[in-house]
């Protein structure tokens, strides 16, 4: 004879009393067991009771896998209270997953048909629940039948099931597009919302239907426009507004038929603009009307006074104190901000003024609005909002801010000293979040505005001596000062206020960052490079710059250290090629990666078209373009003599091996030549220089 066990009540209170949780599973363990033991002796009058318990152990998180083929039994039952806790472990423990689900298709194929009203429905939740393709494909046909029903009760389930089943099996819209038409002329507020939705699944899934349900669209704005003027039911209103449900499912469904259709978006235009004036924005659920119907107009082919229309009550959204409407309203502005910019555009301060958010993805969409809002009228009058939003954002935006204001200033400068300003003022707010090519950017503009040489070097060595903490403005400042630092001691510059600098203060300058423990090994590779070109460019004596430089020969960065010990190398030995190894840099033109790419590969196959027939081996070549070698080589046809300039210069400051020079050249050496071409120079200093 079985041990009693707990009834649902007791269990559930004996649960909740457990202070542990090895109690409560060993409350549920030995129920569990007496669940096991009840279904193995086939008790079919307490069957539901104990998979009931099994039900709530299972939403507890416990396993209830063993109660799977007692659901079957229980749906098979022609009892009600059988069927109905049946139906629920369906629901709750069987899906489409496993195999066992499919046994429950007659059964539930056999209640649509001859059941009642009350089972009808429990068949349906379930098929609408964990309905698998092959059961829709099964059962299509008894839920056809029920859309026509008498019942409203059993219509409401049938048309919520016929939605499942056309998301399952696409291929089953013919089956259910029929019955659609009459139920739109329902009264009864569920169907009509179920019929609704189920419209717009075919729609979305079938171009036949679509076609099909255009034709429908007056009898929408008739329904639409009902709720409008009379109302629906009392019972469904919201605030003041007639079934807001309903009114969003309906625009929903009205924006899909108008798209890209002009017949039906005329069709719809004059409603459009009845539901946007008249709708009350007072409370939340006409707000959701509103929104609706601002994303009907924009999608459809909608007049263009009609799209103002939404722009200006999206407009009105921002100033609302309800930060979800403000949200959706800065959303919507910058997915339509691309095709009407000037409608937009009129709410502008209002988008700048939601950059003061404290609420951080308000903020961040206000960001967003107002870089897409930059344009070559108001670049100037943005750029200053948006810097001085920079000053103040969280940390997490001001990389974005950075960067976006960058890539305004690129793309809209109305001058290259403007442009200059820009970035000088992002890179001393937020130097540490800029992108990595901004300072290659504005080395590059630097070098390109030659009028605005003695400006930015002057701009620049300020900068630096107020903050040396921002890195990439520390490494374009020390470059320009290496560049130009002979236009900074001269102290003449018309566009800001004459600036007398010594050449010690600027020589304390770059040996400060070189010391500072917040810079970086790249960032004293620019000062050390800006040092160099300083000794060819200032007028004193240059012991100063030369034991610099030997102190960083032993540095435990390995590049720096080489730089160092080339720097000192070129000093010692090779004094009288300093001055033209370290002239400025020539100007290189701005161009994309592709530009480059088809510019190299010209250049190449104009030089293979003039190229002779070589004559030489492959190696001789190679050692005569490198001037490594002191004689002539024993393979080579035409030997060349050489000159008694410094012999293999280059080769001794890059440590190349070479024998000795001979006693007299005739041909002037590799690093001569470089004294008539500067722009070899990268390849001497090497990255530091750019």
């Amino acid at each position: 004879m079985l041990v009693p066990s707990l009834k649902v009540q007791d269990l559930i209170e004996e649960i909740r009393g457990a202070k542990t949780q090895a109690q409560e599973r060993e409350v549920i363990q030995k129920e569990c067991a007496h669940i096991r033991a009840s279904f193995r002796d086939g008790d079919p009058l307490h069957r539901h009771r104990q998979l009931a318990k099994l039900l709530y152990v299972h939403m507890l998180g416990y396993p209830a896998h063993f109660g799977q083929m007692e659901c079957l039994k229980l749906i098979a039952s022609p009892r009600f209270t059988d069927k109905r806790v049946g139906y629920l472990g369906a629901m709750l423990l069987l899906d489409e997953r496993q195999d066992a689900h499919l046994l429950i298709t007659n059964s539930i194929k056999n209640d649509l048909s001859q059941g009642t009203q009350a089972v009808q429905g429990l068949a349906l939740c379930t098929l609408s629940t964990m309905g698998s393709a092959e059961m829709c494909r099964d059962l299509a046909t008894e839920v056809e039948k029920l859309l026509l029903q008498p019942s409203p009760y059993v219509r409401k389930k049938a048309v919520l099931t016929a939605v499942h089943m056309i998301r399952k099996v696409p291929e089953l819209s013919t089956v259910f597009l029929p019955p659609c038409a009459q139920l739109l002329h329902e009264r009864h507020h569920g169907i009509l919302l179920g019929t609704i939705t189920l419209i717009m699944e075919l729609c979305e899934r079938s171009p036949a239907a679509l076609k099909h349900f255009r034709k429908v669209v007056p009898q929408l704005v008739q329904i639409l426009r009902t709720l409008l003027t009379t109302g629906y039911s009392t019972e469904h209103s919201i605030s003041g507004v007639s079934d807001p449900f309903l009114q969003v499912q309906i625009l929903r469904l009205l924006r899909i038929l108008g798209r890209n259709h002009e017949e039906s978006s005329e069709t719809m235009n004059d409603l459009l603009a009845q539901v946007a004036t008249n709708t009350d924005t007072s409370r939340n659920a006409g707000n959701a009307v509103l929104f609706e119907t601002v994303l009907t107009i924009l999608d459809i082919r909608s007049a263009a006074g009609l799209r103002v229309l939404a722009v200006n009550i999206l407009g009105r959204f921002l100033l609302n104190s309800d930060k979800n409407i403000r949200y959706v309203a800065l959303t919507s502005l910058l997915r339509l901000v691309q095709s009407d910019h000037s409608a937009v555009q009129r709410h502008r301060p209002t988008v700048v003024e939601c950059l003061q958010e404290p609420d951080t993805s308000l903020s961040r969409r206000a960001l967003e609005l107002s870089l897409a809002l930059v344009n070559s009228s108001n670049v100037r009058a943005m750029t200053q909002e948006l810097q001085g939003f920079l000053q103040s954002c969280p940390t997490d935006l001001r990389a974005d801010c950075a960067s976006g204001i960058l890539l305004a200033a690129e793309r809209y400068a109305p001058t290259k000293r403007w442009h200059i300003d820009t970035i000088l003022r992002v890179l001393t707010t937020a130097g540490a979040h800029v992108r990595d090519d901004a300072v290659a950017n504005l080395t590059q503009l630097i070098g390109g505005a030659q009028e605005l040489h003695a400006y930015s070097v002057r701009r620049l060595y300020c900068a630096l001596a107020e903050d040396i903490s921002q890195q990439p403005l520390v490494q374009v400042a020390a470059w320009c000062i290496g560049e130009y630092g002979d236009l900074l001691l001269e102290g003449s510059c018309e566009e800001i206020e004459p600036l007398q600098v010594e050449e010690e203060e600027v020589l304390a300058l770059l040996e400060r960052v070189l010391q500072s423990h917040m810079s970086l090994p790249a960032t004293r590779g620019y000062a050390l490079t800006a040092l160099m070109k300083l000794s060819t460019r200032l007028r004193g004596d240059n012991n100063r710059i030369r034991q610099v430089v030997s102190i960083y020969g032993s540095c435990l960065d390995v590049e720096l250290q080489q730089r160092a010990v080339e720097y000192d190398t070129l000093f010692r030995k090779y004094d009288h090629m300093r001055a033209a190894i370290l002239e400025k840099m020539p100007l290189v033109e701005r161009g994309g990666p592709q530009v480059d790419e088809e510019a190299k590969e010209s250049k190449e196959a104009r030089l293979l078209e003039a190229a002779p027939v070589p004559t030489e081996p492959q190696a001789s070549k190679l050692l005569d373009l490198l001037d490594l070698l002191d004689g002539p080589s024993e393979d080579a046809q035409h030997p060349r003599p050489l000159d008694p300039s410094p012999g293999g210069a280059l080769v001794h400051l890059l440590d190349l091996p070479c024998a000795p020079p001979p006693a007299a050249r005739t041909e002037v050496p590799m690093a001569s030549s470089l004294l008539c071409a500067p722009h070899h120079i990268p390849v001497l200093v090497g990255k530091w220089v750019h």
